[in-house]
């Protein structure tokens, strides 16, 4: 999003357009009227994504500048848009008349005393009825939003608001780049990790003038955006499962390991000793992904390096993961070694199953994280090698 700004406008208006002829003259004349009314410089955007129904046409005939985006999509079109607005500030907004154009003000007002993104919440402005699918408004959104503040520590109730102004020259830091629906959470959450200021101004909703369907779809893009929500919280997604899959192991291994388990009329023997190892096996490698998540996102500048991340990557170097690796393979092996001389003690004979397995799962346990440790050590280092010249 590269061009430079036009010191003569505040504030561009951007719309991204899919054969919107019924309804984006209504929202480029309210666009405008804001403008005017409130004695703002600035710039109408039509981010066309291939409109077939003279949309085109309609945006030029009204004063607003057409901005041609190939690329299909929601976030390509706005992302073009973008591209091409030339104020200090950016609104954007759909081209279906279900967003008040004229409300920009606290928006506005808001970017004017240092906010870099300002979210629109229909939920604190008012939703006319009809205007939200029941879906959206009473689960997806609300528990998209939920777990958008649950990761990324921002107070947004309303994650997806189409309807929103930004400091044009912060978006740009960002490198937003998916194409899809996703892109609205794209840019907050990015913008949650590198500490811009984010805030808030109510918005309405009111039901589009469309008389086609809407572009979006219900459960592909709530799925895309919980996808991207998950990607950028290896906290959430990695760390908090992999750390309580390894206390329900560690407990298990604890209890079981000396011998069977009564609980009531349940008994817990060998064979829940196994299950234990392998939430143990589970629990580790999933952490290990949220190590290696956390230096992936460092490496890409997704995020800043924590203390205690830098800490644990020094501590943890390609020589010490390597030693503690081979130390806890050499601990499986002679664990297997007392196994087979315990057999050996029997003549070869028939098993002791129970007492047997008791060895034999540590053995292997112990074998497995050995190997993961030493090849998530090297791993680690590969991402902490100096990134080369693109």
């Amino acid at each position: 999003m590269g061009k430079s700004v036009n010191s003569n406008l505040e504030l561009s208006i951007v719309m991204p357009c899919l054969n919107e002829a019924e309804t984006l003259a209504s929202c480029i004349q309210k666009a405008q009227r804001f403008l005017s009314e409130n004695g703002i410089v600035g710039e109408v955007v039509i981010a066309d994504n291939g409109s077939t129904d003279g949309s085109q046409q309609i945006a030029t005939d009204h004063g607003a500048r057409v901005v041609a985006v190939p690329i299909a999509g929601y976030g390509a079109a706005l992302q073009g848009g973008i591209a091409a607005a030339q104020g200090r500030f950016v609104a954007m907004g759909d081209a279906d008349d279900s967003y008040d154009f004229l409300s920009l003000m606290p928006f506005l007002v808001k970017l004017r005393a240092g906010a870099d993104l300002v979210m629109g919440n229909r939920f604190s402005g008012g939703i006319a009825p009809g205007a939200m699918p029941p879906l959206h408004r009473y689960l997806g959104n609300p528990v998209l939003s939920f777990i958008g503040r649950l990761f990324y520590g921002i107070k947004i109730r309303d994650f997806h608001c189409g309807l929103r102004a930004f400091s044009r020259e912060a978006i740009n830091t960002l490198d937003l780049n998916t194409t899809g629906m996703e892109f609205a959470s794209e840019m907050v959450v990015k913008a949650a990790l590198q500490g811009l200021r984010i805030e808030e101004a109510p918005t309405t909703l009111v039901p589009d003038g469309r008389s086609r369907p809407p572009h979006l779809r219900s459960w592909r893009d709530g799925w895309r955006h919980l996808k991207f929500l998950l990607t950028f919280a290896p906290k959430w997604l990695f760390m908090v499962p992999g750390l309580l899959l390894l206390a329900v192991g560690l407990i298990g291994l604890g209890l079981l390991l000396p011998g069977d388990v009564q609980l009531g009329e349940i008994q817990l023997g060998v064979h829940s000793l196994l299950f234990s190892a392998a939430f143990i096996l589970m629990g580790s490698q999933v952490l290990s992904f949220a190590y290696l998540a956390r230096l992936f996102g460092v490496r890409e500048r997704y995020w800043p390096l924590s203390d205690r991340l830098k800490n644990l990557s020094t501590w943890f170097s390609v020589e010490r993961g390597s030693i503690l690796g081979l130390l806890m393979l050499i601990a499986g092996g002679v664990v297997a070694v007392l196994a087979v001389s315990q057999w050996a003690g029997e003549n070869y004979g028939p098993m002791q199953v129970e007492s047997l397995m008791r060895l034999a799962i540590p053995s292997v346990l112990l074998a497995n994280l050995g190997l993961q440790c030493v090849f998530t050590a090297f791993f680690a280092g590969l991402l902490g090698q100096p990134r080369g010249a693109k």
